[in-house]
This record gives structure tokens, sequence and C-alpha cells, in this order.
């Protein structure tokens, strides 16, 4: 989005660089194709990623302000294992954003969602903001989940961000940035997640592609 100093919606880690783009900062740092893991895999249909839990983890409750939104469409396959994995992928993008939104990386849900590398620049991510002094209201929505089950313990999850319904917003004015978003509200974001011993698959490492030409629309 040309109007934006950061990307809205969250960054989930790059293996090379914390990604700074949109629309005026920075740059993405995309592999040579856009090709998403699993893409010939994964179902479509119309769900939020909140799939009821089998696992004994404690999870964190994190709860967006009433003038944000993260919309998920078609985040539900009917597979029970691929289900729990959309869901952590899902809530992973939440936390970061609930992060930013409270001006703070030191939330329960980004420890609980993100590890390795992948928690490393999540932590950076929401400071950046801090930096810039500005977060976002609005909707963003997330769109066409596929899934890789690697094995037992590990998979891979692409899906697509559409950011176009979410501002910027100064922290100290409260001013929204409501310029027009072009092809770069569109984000592709490809992330390898993880199951931890309580039935959590974290999110530990990824990369993002903005303007990507399988997100667009």
């Amino acid at each position: 989005m040309k109007h934006r100093s950061y990307p809205v919606a969250t960054a989930v880690a790059a293996t090379t660089a914390v990604l700074l783009t949109a629309c005026g900062g920075g740059s993405d740092t995309p592999k040579a194709n856009d090709k998403i893991a699993g893409a010939d895999q994964g179902k479509t249909a119309s769900a939020s990623p909140s799939p009821t839990t089998t696992d004994n983890a404690k999870r964190p409750d994190i709860t967006l302000p009433g003038d944000v939104k993260d919309q998920f469409d078609g985040w539900k396959t009917g597979d029970a294992t691929k289900d729990a994995i959309l869901a952590d992928a899902g809530r992973a993008q939440t936390a970061t954003n609930d992060a930013i939104l409270k001006g703070t990386p030191n939330t329960p849900g980004l420890a609980f969602y993100y590890k390795g590398k992948a928690l490393t620049s999540s932590v950076q991510w929401v400071q950046k903001w801090l930096g810039a002094g500005i977060t976002y209201t609005g909707t963003t929505r997330y769109y066409g989940p596929k899934v890789e089950i690697f094995d037992s313990r590990s998979a891979g999850v692409s899906y697509c961000a559409d950011e176009s319904k979410a501002y910027n917003k100064n922290r100290k004015t409260e001013k929204v940035d409501r310029t027009p978003a072009g092809k770069d509200a569109y984000v592709l974001y490809n992330t390898r997640l993880e199951k931890t011993g309580q039935g959590v698959w974290q999110t530990s490492d990824g990369t993002s592609v903005r303007g990507s030409k399988t997100c667009v629309r």
C-alpha cells in the first residue's frame, strides 16, 4: 500500500530480514518463484480458523479492539489435522497484530505461537511499528490457505492477505491514513510450523511476497 510506511497485518518472519515493505520503506525478500507450500493439497471452505482444540495447551486469550478485525476466509478443510495447523497459523497472525496494537512485543500470544527465527523477527517487527509511532485500524482478510503436512511434527502453510481495508494510524494523534491502496496491499505468506508437546503448531520460519500475483485481485 503506497500510503503505508509498514504493511498492516503481520510480517511472519522473513528468513533473511524483517520485512519493511509497503509502499514506502524497505523491501521484501521474495523467493525466486511464487510457488506456495502445499498448493496442490489444500481445500477451500468458508470458515474461521478456530476449530475445537483437543490438545492440552493453555492458550492465551487474544482479543482485538473493536475497530480492528482479522477475517479468515476458507480456513477449514474438513481434515482435523490440517484444520488444527491452520487454526494456529491464523492465531499467530492475530497474536502479532495484537502486539502491534498493544504497543509491545511482550505479549503472551507472540511467544506462544512463534519460535526460533519467526519469534525473533516478529519481535523486531513489532518494535519497528513502535519506532515509527504507528498502529492501525480496519480489517485484514486472510484467504486461500494451503497446507502441506511434512510429518507428525512439521508442516507448511501458505496463504494470502488483503490489507486494502486496514489503515495506518498515528499512535499519538490517532489520525488515520486512508489513502487508497494498490497491489502492495496483497501479500503472499509461506510459513513453516512445528508442533509442540502440548499440541500447539508454532510458526518457526517463513517468507512473504508483497504484491504477489498469486494474491492480487
